[in-house]
């Protein structure tokens, strides 16, 4: 984008991890990147906010057509890993000095990597081929597997990331154990179950695991509910929106047909923010850059946004906003149909934000790569589009067609500080769209 306002981002980024979420370094599991968001709390549904750009739909297009929540890649692909794990075993009454040594072989402030499985087991409670196998393993199992125990066993942590060495040189440091140390390596489910009928499942298969009534997977379906509520009732009017910047940028030549909409929704209702349409003929005949991204309408789309959060920031100083006069703008991101005027022309409703914090984007086609992680950096909160691009889209998590590979599923991966929620829009009442060869990038 050619202008990003000089505001820091929001300090409660998120990052995800296969603990579950954490925020500046404690877990926070079924936090999202922003209640209001991601639906964490219902907003009160005002209705539309009238502007002369939308005001004619909103009698033939609200409550339309069908929102279908995106597929995290993991609920897609169900990758339940099974790892390797190292438990150990101590009395009872220094089970608490084992566990509190065996947490410094963790990284300093970092939370529980196994928080789905209980820390400690009695005897009993472990699988039983388990209690089996190590009750064959040596005198001292037998004992305690066939007499009342006042020993406990110990989950010591992910076979990856410590070592035998590494436990037994812990538990030879504490008293009682030096001369009857105990290391054995079991397998255990790498991520937490989605069900509590799954969790009794592995406590019986691997070790005891517990059910937290989260989704280890993706959204919690009640984040996915509250806010699939939140836009129900007029996401149909702005893709109705931008459907009309898709073809207007057809009409005029200087794109695609494809249109992206930015939305602020607060408990006064809904409001537009931005519109763009493809760009990626415009001055195609010059000094042009082939397969430039950053005229893809939702690009222009965030980049607007971008620049009037810094226009008022200038205005507000007393200085002039002035676009630079180029030959050749790389970023097409300045107005170049009327339906942009006038939008560029409104200031933004929210003058203290950052960038696209919590805001809301509806595209007419699935956002490509380059567009996702663009949508991701200027932390959107909700993305709906219309036409799903199998070969080359970024925001679903499906395989691609013909051998293509996986899809990426951009709008929620655990390797990412932001994650945000994401619909596919089942289209009514707007008109068809010019052809658009499958293989293009949006």
């Amino acid at each position: 984008m050619a202008h990003v306002a000089r505001r820091s981002p929001p300090e409660h980024s998120i990052n995800q991890t296969s603990a579950g979420i954490k925020e500046n370094g404690e877990d926070v599991t079924d936090m999202a990147p922003s209640d209001a968001a991601l639906g964490g709390e219902p907003t009160v549904n005002q209705g539309v906010i009238s502007n002369p750009l939308i005001d004619d739909l909103k009698e033939t297009h609200l409550r339309r057509g069908v929102l279908i929540p995106l597929k995290t890649t993991q609920e897609v692909r169900q990758d339940h890993t099974i790892v390797q794990a190292y438990i150990t075993r101590a009395p009872t009454k220094s089970a608490n000095d084992v566990i509190m040594a065996l947490r410094a072989l963790r990284p300093e402030g970092s939370a529980n990597p196994l928080p789905h499985l209980r820390t400690c087991a009695k005897p009993n409670d472990l699988p039983a081929h388990i209690k089996t196998q190590l009750m064959n393993d040596s005198a001292a199992g037998r004992q305690i597997h066939t007499t009342k125990s006042n020993w406990i066993y110990i989950i010591a942590g992910e076979a990856k990331d410590i070592t035998q060495e590494d436990v037994m040189q812990i538990l030879s440091k504490i008293d009682g154990l030096e001369d009857d140390m105990f290391v054995a390596r079991i397998p255990i489910p790498l991520l937490a179950p989605t069900s509590q009928v799954q969790a009794a499942m592995w406590s019986s298969q691997f070790w005891p695991t517990v059910y937290r009534k989260n989704n280890p997977l993706g959204p919690h379906p009640s984040m996915v509910g509250r806010g699939t509520d939140d836009i129900k009732d007029d996401a149909s009017v702005w893709m109705a929106l931008a459907h009309r910047v898709a073809l207007q940028a057809k009409k005029t030549g200087i794109g695609e047909a494809m249109g992206a909409v930015i939305v602020q929704r607060t408990e006064r209702g809904a409001e537009l923010v931005g519109l763009a349409g493809d760009a990626r003929r415009y001055q195609e005949s010059g000094p042009a850059i082939p397969l430039n991204t950053m005229t893809h309408c939702v690009m222009r789309a965030i980049s607007m946004v971008a620049q009037k959060l810094v226009r008022h920031e200038l205005r507000s100083r007393g200085l002039d906003f002035v676009k630079p006069n180029l030959e050749y703008d790389a970023f097409q991101d300045r107005p170049l149909m009327e339906m942009e005027r006038v939008c560029f022309a409104q200031e933004h409703p929210n003058k203290d934000g950052y960038l696209c914090h919590g805001l809301e984007l509806y595209v007419t086609h699935e956002p490509c790569v380059a567009c996702s992680m663009g949508i991701l950096h200027s932390r959107m909160g909700k993305v709906t589009f219309c036409n799903h691009m199998p070969r080359t889209g970024g925001l679903s998590s499906d395989d691609r067609p013909d051998g293509g590979g996986r899809g990426l599923g951009l709008f929620w991966r655990r390797e990412l500080n932001w994650s945000l929620l994401a619909w596919e829009w089942e289209r009514e009442g707007v008109p068809d769209l010019p052809f658009v060869d499958p293989a293009s990038h949006v």
